[in-house]
């Protein structure tokens, strides 16, 4: 290999880019754009649960347990309604996901030290989000009980008796429990990945389509030199996308940052020298810029997004899908990030991942290069 073939091909083709000073803006707007969106948009946060009461009790008892509710962040109480078949109507209209019902006798029950009943109506259509808000409201009446338990044995006793359990709870990694902590150094993968693909994606094809492929292939310039310079170009891009990624991360999603940023460094360019050559690669495949521009868009944007466990959880999929989720770099570059920005971890424990993006990497340079050769020929 002539490092000064391979440096006529790379001063080649930023030549190209700089030319093309739109689609260069797009380029590094671009991880700006989905972070902004995806950040703010992309939330599993589930809190402020649209919530409406009827209360028919009216009583003091029957306030405080509603009061209790709307202390809570996770509950947003939209309204106080006058017949319990209104609950019905709210859910069936959206205006609320969580109904709650108090009966009549609620507060006459809890004198008498009888189980009083409250009845909670939830709406099912989005069981994910349903089952959290249960657990929710489950917490919050347990706790209710619990006091009202305690209030009267300490009654009865005429003295305070002290709790039989001191639970002491604490959080590691993301203490505020905000899912934008967890989602914004796995989104940065994710547009890595998208963005890498799309830039060289075109390279070849574009090449071909134009008719300048024959005159690179009248000079001296070999396959493995013609696709290095290539990718090298467009690392200089991809590098520039990534410090902007981790710029707005941790200044406008304030993600706390408590690894190596030299190890988020060098694992990053190990993804994108994969990623690229993976763009590139699909460019030498076909000879349209169509084509290649559909294949790019379905190989680095739909398993990046849904099976790198960015945003679903591999160990809940299929067997079958959890065996192709090991052949994405992606996801490798998720777990990397997550663990680099939140936990602090060095290759130590992540050694694994590193090593499947330098075996990727390399893989897709040589296939590449191989696909090149049987161009030429």
């Amino acid at each position: 290999m002539s490092l000064l073939r391979l440096h006529a091909v790379l001063q080649k083709e930023l030549r190209h880019i700089v030319r093309d000073m739109r689609s260069l803006l797009l380029a590094l707007a671009l991880p700006l754009l989905f972070l902004v969106l995806f950040g703010y948009a992309l939330s599993l946060d589930v809190d402020r649960i649209p919530t409406v009461v009827y209360d028919a009790d009216q009583s003091p008892e029957s306030r405080d347990l509603i009061q209790r509710f709307a202390a809570s962040r996770y509950f947003h109480i939209k309204g106080y309604l006058g017949d319990y078949h209104d609950i019905e109507h709210s859910i069936d209209t959206n205006q609320a996901l969580v109904g709650i019902a108090i009966l009549r006798d609620y507060s006459r029950r809890l004198d008498s030290g009888q189980e009083a009943d409250v009845q909670l109506l939830l709406d099912g259509s989005d069981s994910n989000t349903a089952s959290i808000a249960l657990g929710y409201a489950d917490t919050v009446l347990r706790q209710y009980s619990f006091e009202l338990r305690t209030a009267g044995e300490n009654h009865k006793a005429g003295m305070l008796l002290p709790s039989p359990v001191d639970a002491q709870l604490r959080v590691w990694y993301n203490s505020s429990l905000e899912s934008k902590n967890f989602i914004v150094p796995g989104l940065i993968a994710v547009i890595l990945m998208i963005i890498a693909s799309m830039l060289t994606s075109l390279t070849i094809a574009r090449e071909w389509e134009m008719g300048t492929m024959e005159q690179l292939l009248s000079t001296p310039v070999r396959p493995a030199e013609l696709v290095l310079g290539k990718m090298l170009a467009y690392f200089v891009v991809g590098t520039a996308d990534t410090v902007i990624a981790v710029v707005v991360g941790i200044l406008i999603f304030e993600v706390p940052m408590r690894g190596s940023y030299l190890l988020l460094a060098a694992t990053s360019a190990l993804f994108l020298f994969g990623a690229l050559f993976w763009g590139i690669f699909i460019s030498a495949t076909s000879r349209s810029q169509v084509v290649a521009f559909q294949l790019g868009l379905l190989t680095s944007f739909l398993p990046a997004m849904q099976l790198s466990g960015f945003i679903y959880a591999v160990e809940n999929m299929p067997a079958p899908i959890r065996l192709i989720t090991y052949i994405v770099p992606a996801r490798y570059f998720v777990k990397l990030t997550q663990g680099i920005f939140l936990k602090g971890i060095g290759a130590d424990i992540l050694w694994r991942e590193i090593l499947f993006l330098g075996l990727f990497g390399t893989a897709i340079f040589l296939l590449t290069a191989r696909k090149m050769r049987q161009k030429v020929a």
